[in-house]
């Protein structure tokens, strides 16, 4: 199942390609494929370069991991994100590693890296979708995170699955269009008129 945006102007493919799938097949990733997400991540920029982004990767085959971070999922994220092959947790360091003073920007930070590593998962066939129906303070628990590390999204990554074995309200979500609001609500510049 392929969802590709219908878009006003010309962008990337991978970029149309990528949308955040509810089913996923039962089919593991391949290491070599996890490394190229995380070496793309790796590549995103950062302020002052600090590179704040870290990621716990659970898969089907490293059960604990994996239980760990579904553990940390709100009850309807588990409801399907159980069947994707990894699970990642993606957790911004809030402080600067060259001077350990307050990073603002840090979850920004993480966020590119994370909107870098799904273009590339897309270029790999691969689908992820990003959640914020999570608990921070039991990923915090569950991994015994510093006070400095702040879980910032939950991610289920994989295959695209098949839809029939999704509830019937989620069946339904996923058969839905993608929409997005048009450049002209969030853009403000006489030059794009």
């Amino acid at each position: 199942m392929e969802k590709p945006a219908v878009t006003d102007y010309t962008i990337n493919p991978a970029i149309a390609k990528r949308w955040s799938p509810r089913t996923f097949a039962n089919t593991p990733v391949a290491p070599e494929h996890l490394s190229s997400l995380f070496e793309a991540a790796r590549w995103s920029a950062s302020c002052y370069n600090d590179q704040p982004w870290n990621f716990i990767v659970g898969t089907t085959e490293t059960p604990d991991t994996y239980n760990q971070i579904l553990d940390c999922l709100v009850p309807f994220n588990v409801s399907w994100a159980k069947s994707a092959p990894v699970l990642i947790l993606a957790i911004a360091r809030t402080t600067f590693s060259h001077n350990n003073k307050l990073n603002d920007w840090a979850v920004y930070d993480v966020g590119q890296a994370v909107g870098t590593l799904a273009v590339q998962a897309t270029s790999l066939g691969l689908y992820l979708h990003q959640m914020a129906g999570f608990d921070p303070a039991k990923a915090v628990a569950n991994f015994n995170l510093p006070e400095n590390f702040k879980p910032v999204a939950a991610i289920a990554l994989g295959y695209i699955g098949d839809l029939d074995g999704l509830p019937e309200d989620i069946k339904i979500k996923e058969l839905q269009p993608r929409t997005r609001n048009p450049i002209s609500s969030f853009v403000f510049d006489k030059a794009l008129s």
